[in-house]
């Protein structure tokens, strides 16, 4: 049956939200004159890593970014391997091709999606040097079953925090238990820079070098150089890459970091929502979380369940574009995609939970510019395709 839509606008998936503080930070940096790495991106560093609780942070271009950096300082033989998820972004692993590594996929948890460190041991080999736990859609990796299995492999822990901004075991930050943390600040993400990124260290000597090495390997960086003071002589320490923040970025994140816990409680209050609405419709819903765990709240992932309709994802997406729903979905298996399946001799059934995910799940919008009346929209569409 063809259903006609009732919403005029089309609610975009991740749409970021943007007020009029972030267009004052914008024009007072380009009023400045100084647009490039300067004094904002020395703000957003310090104010982030404050927020974490890292001993140093460098603000990039991206996460990937990030993670090519954070896996390029840990000095690895060429050909070693790292374990990660294969419910991930292409940049995961990507990261660790254009490292010289070759990335080793363990199978997720098919409740939470994140990495099962019972996998991780199965996928270790005498070649594995390190792991990345992926903090899927916002909720921590069981780090502590993580850093056990590290400490007595003798493996480096890098954290992918793209999705997990505020998320905590404890009273600690994710980015903060392996030695490296990556966290994007793209659009759709909790705090947007529109492209952008920030890097973890435990010591500001690791952040040192990964701030050489984000800006060609030049000794000093084009603030020093071009600054109040004058001209300051740099040399190229070793060949680096193009991979600073802008000042005109950091302008838009300085106002974003501080919105962050406001716009993670507008995320609760949608979170419960959805749950609470949602409940009696044949999908799998996100598991609640342990005690003294913080969910950064970043994706909602609904999760068809086959036994009770016979509509696939990919049908449910559809009809719900049909709506002027926009959906996301996170992700297709990464071991199924063409270059890694046909590079590495990946099959189908290899990693059967996340195969399971990949086909089932998709998130629906969540984001602080979700108003209200959204929210309703969404759970009526969901509604009149599945109830």
């Amino acid at each position: 049956m063809t259903r006609e839509p009732w919403r005029e606008r089309y609610l975009v998936f991740g749409a970021p939200a943007f007020g009029p503080e972030e267009r004052a930070a914008m024009l007072a940096c380009l009023d400045s004159g100084w647009v490039g790495s300067g004094p904002r991106v020395a703000e957003l560093e310090e104010r982030f890593r404050t927020y974490v609780g890292a001993p140093a942070a460098v603000a990039v271009s991206s996460c990937t970014a990030a993670l090519h950096l954070a896996l390029l300082a840990l000095d690895l033989a060429p050909g070693a391997e790292v374990v990660t998820s294969p419910m991930t972004f292409a940049a995961t692993a990507n990261a660790v091709i254009h490292a010289g590594l070759v990335p080793v996929f363990a199978d997720c948890d098919p409740d939470t999606g994140c990495l099962d460190p019972a996998a991780i041991e199965r996928a270790i080999t005498p070649r594995t040097r390190a792991v990345i736990p992926v903090h899927f859609a916002g909720r921590p990796c069981d780090m502590a079953a993580i850093e056990r299995i590290a400490s007595a492999r003798g493996l480096h822990v890098v954290e992918d925090c793209a999705h997990a901004i505020e998320a905590t075991i404890g009273d600690r930050h994710c980015g903060t238990f392996g030695e490296l943390g990556c966290f994007s600040f793209y659009v759709t993400k909790n705090m947007t820079t529109i492209e952008g990124g920030m890097l973890v260290a435990r010591s500001p000597e690791t952040a040192a070098r990964l701030k050489r090495l984000a800006l060609h390997g030049l000794s000093a960086d084009a603030w020093s150089r071009y600054g109040d003071e004058g001209f300051v002589h740099y040399q190229v320490e070793q060949p680096g890459f193009k991979y600073n923040l802008t000042d005109l970025a950091a302008s838009i994140g300085l106002v974003q970091l501080g919105k962050l816990e406001a716009r993670w409680e507008r995320r609760r209050a949608l979170w419960d929502f959805y749950l609470r609405e949602l409940s009696d419709l044949p999908l799998r819903l996100p598991p609640p979380v342990p005690a003294g765990v913080r969910h950064a709240l970043h994706l909602f992932t609904c999760r068809i369940d086959p036994a009770r309709t016979a509509l696939s994802r990919d049908e449910v997406i559809a009809a719900l574009h049909a709506l002027r729903i926009g959906t996301g979905v996170h992700y297709t298996a990464l071991h199924l995609h063409p270059w890694y399946r046909d590079r590495f001799g990946f099959r189908p059934g290899d990693f059967p939970a996340a195969e399971a995910i990949g086909a089932q799940i998709f998130s629906i919008p969540l984001s602080a510019a979700v108003g209200d009346a959204d929210a309703a929209d969404v759970v009526r569409a969901l509604r009149e395709v599945l109830g």
